[in-house]
């Protein structure tokens, strides 16, 4: 998984009108697969009178960004990927993209749909705010007291934030890092407490 991704800092829209036809182009921010099912529930019901809701959506995947597309019954590749290829253009991650067509009773063909629909989200994409997001992973380090200067020499090496210590019968401590730094500190905490640490990341 990398350690940052570009994203909307906010929704954006836009409209245009093609031969009669109008677009409304819909940008938003969204974190899984599960939020883009919502959204587009949503949105269809709020557009519920349009001819067309297409779509499509990128999310942040290891090793490199999964996206998916939707033409909604307008003809194939004519409307979901003009779409995921602006995001991808863009090189925007975990945002969806969804251009709702009222038809104006002119029938554009499949290249006059496809630069509708990839003018659309230009649209919308040239009025959005785009920032970057970090990337963090949460380790959960179990060790015994003895070995804590083993862990603490790690955490501080490979540059984790703590975010919880404790001290009981054993140590245990909740740190945040960079994506890219997890492997290499598990074997920093293995080979400084000679393997007696436990290491599980949390959900």
């Amino acid at each position: 998984m990398k350690d940052a991704f570009r994203t909307l800092a906010a929704p954006a829209s836009a409209k245009l009108v093609r031969q009669r036809s109008r677009f409304i182009a819909l940008l938003e921010p969204i974190a899984s697969a599960e939020a883009v099912r919502v959204r587009l529930s949503h949105i269809r019901r709020t557009y519920h009178d349009a001819s067309h809701c297409c779509s499509a959506f990128r999310l942040v995947a290891d090793p490199a960004p999964s996206g998916v597309s939707d033409d909604d019954g307008e003809p194939a590749g004519s409307a979901g990927i003009p779409i995921l290829l602006q995001l991808e253009g863009a090189r925007l991650e975990n945002v969806l993209g969804v251009v709702v067509r009222y038809f104006g009773g002119v029938k554009l063909g499949v290249g006059g749909l496809a630069r509708a629909y990839s003018d659309a989200i230009a649209a919308a994409l040239a009025g959005a705010s785009i920032v970057e997001r970090t990337v963090t992973i949460e380790l959960v380090v179990r060790f015994p007291l003895e070995v804590n200067a083993g862990v603490m020499s790690a955490i501080h090496h490979h540059e984790a934030k703590i975010l919880d210590i404790r001290y009981d019968t054993e140590g245990q401590a909740v740190v945040a890092l960079a994506p890219s730094r997890a492997e290499a500190f598990r074997r920093s905490v293995t080979e400084g407490t000679g393997a007696q640490a436990r290491m599980e990341v949390r959900s």
